[in-house]
């Protein structure tokens, strides 16, 4: 019994979430609105676009956006006004700068 415990508690605290996106035509088909910030002090994420799927680890701003909703875990839509937004977000040049800037927001890519 004990060992069943202990497998479970592993297996949930060793869960990873990874960020496909898929970016919709329309708002009412996303999950969150994202508008992008013109300056990095402005957002809540900084994002790093990765190119293969495998990349896209944890809830760290690693986005690999895929070509198709269903095998997204994540579907956007970017809005025109900041207003509008659920999530504002920067994208950085390097895999290194990516990260939360206001970890507040972090549950809404969960």
């Amino acid at each position: 019994m004990n060992k069943i415990i202990l497998i479970s508690l592993l297996f949930f605290t060793t869960t990873i979430y990874s960020q496909n996106i898929y970016s919709t035509e329309y708002a009412s088909q996303s999950e969150i609105k994202i508008y992008v910030v013109k300056y990095e002090s402005q957002a809540d994420l900084k994002v790093y676009k990765v190119n293969y799927k495998s990349q896209a680890v944890g809830n760290e701003g690693l986005w690999y956006f895929v070509k198709y909703k269903s095998e997204s875990d994540k579907k956007i839509y970017f809005v025109d006004y900041e207003s509008q937004s659920d999530l504002k977000i920067y994208f950085v040049k390097y895999k290194s700068q990516a990260g939360w800037k206001n970890k507040s927001k972090k549950a809404l890519l969960y």
